[in-house]
């Protein structure tokens, strides 16, 4: 006996899978309401807050390399190009720079967790030890930090802590 089609064709999509879409993309909608960057009350909101801080926390991680090139001019080669990227960090996170990579002068001062030793070691292998240290730590502040931010910004903030763990890496790598 052969099979008959059945008496009407399928065209397109079933009821089923249209009304399974519908509520994935009423669940996606409800999971973000676009307030990254909204702040409510005339106050930040969390999101801006988080940015504020990361952004001056780099900037503090830069004074230190800063200090640290200051001390020992030798390590200028291997020291300017991780200076450079948290330069950039700073930037992804709204920090404004001048044209040199520098930070301005008048810039307000680092969060203590990151601002520059009152003195760099002496030893140039205790000082990379100590710059290693910044890195890791403001890393895994950073890390611990995702939970408590929007979408996008825990997006950078993942990249940056990453980018964080491998200087980190890159600045003890010779030590051993």
């Amino acid at each position: 006996m052969p099979l008959t089609p059945p008496s009407r064709a399928l065209t397109g999509p079933r009821r089923r899978s249209l009304l399974a879409t519908a509520a994935g993309t009423a669940l996606l909608a409800g999971c973000s309401d676009g307030s990254d960057s909204e702040s409510t009350g005339g106050s930040p909101s969390a999101a801006e807050r988080a940015r504020a801080r990361a952004a001056r926390e780099s900037r503090g991680l830069v004074e230190r390399y800063d200090a640290v090139l200051a001390a020992h001019p030798a390590l200028a080669e291997r020291l300017e190009p991780l200076r450079a990227e948290v330069v950039r960090h700073a930037e992804a996170f709204g920090e404004a720079r001048q044209a040199s990579g520098r930070a301005p002068e008048t810039s307000p001062p680092a969060s203590p967790s990151v601002s520059p030793p009152a003195a760099v070691p002496g030893n140039e292998k205790d000082a990379l030890a100590e710059l290693a240290a910044a890195e890791r730590s403001l890393a895994d502040r950073r890390t611990r930090a995702l939970l408590d931010v929007p979408g996008e910004l825990a997006r950078l903030l993942a990249s940056v802590a990453a980018a964080g763990a491998a200087h980190a890496f890159l600045l003890t790598e010779r030590a051993k």
